[in-house]
């Protein structure tokens, strides 16, 4: 947790720096009249050339009915002043949507010519409102055969589509983009695949940093190979729905399962915790969404896909320092992969670990025992591991476990959408090798805790306020019943 707290106070002073640094140009594009709103931006990137900067209004909404398409070198878009809070300047992804089909992109920066462009401090407001998911792309995407993209101070929530942040690999020539400092999600449902990811990333040698994602349902961060690419300090957190990865390195295309150079550390991954009442003597209280993380760290396209892939590994990634704190079915999970190294991550604070065999499991497959680290013994080589691990026999698509509906199962502690609960230091069920860290953290925290927390981050919450409201519109209360 005291991670946690020290990337809140990192995040505000690069928030702090960045409004110092603000640029003196008195000019914005206003957001009436909307019907000519989409075409007006368009053309001014069009026509503005290498390097142009397309400023927004503060505080005013673009109802756009077709993405904004960065169209040459360079390019900016941002809102006036860079303000980093509710006054950054709204794309509404506001096109029609027919039978699954219509617009789903808010931003595009993979033309041909868009090394180097800019997204930054604006909102993308996805709209799907609880609507069911949109075939198409995310509400950003960037990437593609360019290099050196910048993403920063955005916040991207309720994509129409599979994922807030898109960075495509292009002819696997994506290269050097740095996604940080953004606040991603709520996004998708917790429904049976209608799931949406928080960050998606597959360009070679990226920065992902410092972003805060919340509310994802399919992947919070997932990195898609994407060699040379460094994920650190980023928390990743549920609010009401089920997660099924926190950061995924599962998915063997489009780089063939090559990891080389990638490096996960220093990240923090917070399950599900308890939601009723935390009277003095509970170890552990009732979910009322019956709400985990089903796999905090996911490595190997069989933990995820079953046998799709057939004997395909995913190869030479780095997963360091991680800490996950909360309610999981798994924390650090691992198959088909060979020459990972998997090092010093640890459970802090107090973690349950739950879940049980769903009904869209094999039943050819054996469901392990929930618990902090396994790993597939008969389909990994050269591995490095770290000494907690448990061998499994089988650890074909483990995101087929449910959690159990209701009971008390859930730690107590905090999250940054969660600052009135309390850590309790009683009955934290990490099995890691520094449990003892856990449970002193967990006393400090109870302590001392909410009220830093509070202080740190009471901007942040205030701001978020409306996004949980917007979340909660997008749960279906029914479906741990329906699928149970």
């Amino acid at each position: 947790m005291e991670d946690f707290l020290r990337q809140q106070v990192s995040h505000g002073l690069a928030k702090r720096h960045s409004n110092l640094s603000r640029r003196g140009n008195s000019t914005c594009e206003p957001a009436d009249p909307a019907n000519t709103v989409t075409d007006r931006l368009n053309n001014l990137l069009q026509n503005g050339g290498d390097g142009y900067v397309l400023q927004l209004c503060p505080s005013q909404r673009y109802l756009i009915q077709a993405p904004i398409l960065f169209a040459h070198n360079n390019q900016e878009i941002s809102t006036l002043g860079y303000p980093t809070g509710d006054d950054r300047a709204i794309l509404a992804v506001s096109g029609p949507v027919s039978n699954g089909q219509g617009h789903t992109n808010a931003v595009d920066g993979t033309c041909g010519t868009c090394s180097g462009v800019k997204l930054r401090h604006i909102q993308i407001d996805g709209t799907r409102l609880g609507a069911p998911p949109t075939n198409g792309g995310g509400n950003i995407e960037m990437g593609g055969g360019n290099q050196n993209q910048l993403i920063e101070y955005v916040r991207s929530y309720d994509p129409r589509g599979w994922t807030c942040l898109h960075v495509a690999e292009g002819p696997l020539t994506c290269n050097g983009v740095i996604v940080q400092n953004n606040d991603i999600g709520p996004s998708g449902s917790d429904a049976f695949q209608e799931w949406a990811d928080g960050i998606s990333i597959s360009c070679r040698n990226g920065i992902v940093r410092n972003n805060m994602v919340e509310g994802a349902t399919d992947g919070g961060i997932v990195i898609f190979g994407s060699p040379g690419t460094q994920v650190y300090n980023n928390t990743i957190w549920i609010l009401n729905q089920t997660l099924l990865g926190g950061i995924n390195l599962v998915d063997y295309d489009p780089w063939s399962g090559d990891f080389t150079g990638t490096v996960v550390h220093d990240n923090v991954i917070l399950g599900g915790f308890a939601t009723d009442g935390q009277n003095r003597t509970d170890a552990k209280g009732s979910n009322f969404e019956d709400a985990v993380i089903k796999i905090g760290i996911a490595v190997g396209p069989r933990t995820w896909f079953g046998d799709k892939y057939g004997s395909n590994v995913v190869k030479n990634g780095v997963i360091m320092n991680n800490r996950l704190s909360g309610g999981f079915s798994y924390g650090v999970a691992a198959t088909s992969a060979t020459n990972f190294t998997i090092e010093g991550n640890a459970m802090f604070g107090n973690t349950s670990f739950i879940g049980a065999r769903g009904p869209n499991c094999s039943t050819s497959d054996t469901v392990p025992t929930p618990g902090p680290f396994i790993v597939d013994m008969n389909d990994t080589t050269s591995m490095t591991l770290q000494t907690d691990f448990q061998p499994i026999n089988d650890g074909d698509s483990l995101t087929c476990v449910l959690p159990p509906n209701g009971g008390d199962f859930w730690p107590y502690g905090l999250n940054p959408s969660n600052s009135s609960s309390t850590t309790s230091a009683v009955g934290s069920s990490s099995s890691s090798g520094h449990t003892a860290v856990g449970v002193a953290v967990g006393v400090v925290v109870g302590v001392l805790g909410c009220g830093l927390a509070a202080w740190l981050v009471r901007k942040w919450f205030i701001s978020r306020r409306e996004r949980t409201e917007l979340f909660n519109s997008t749960r279906n209360a029914n479906y741990m019943q329906q699928i149970g």
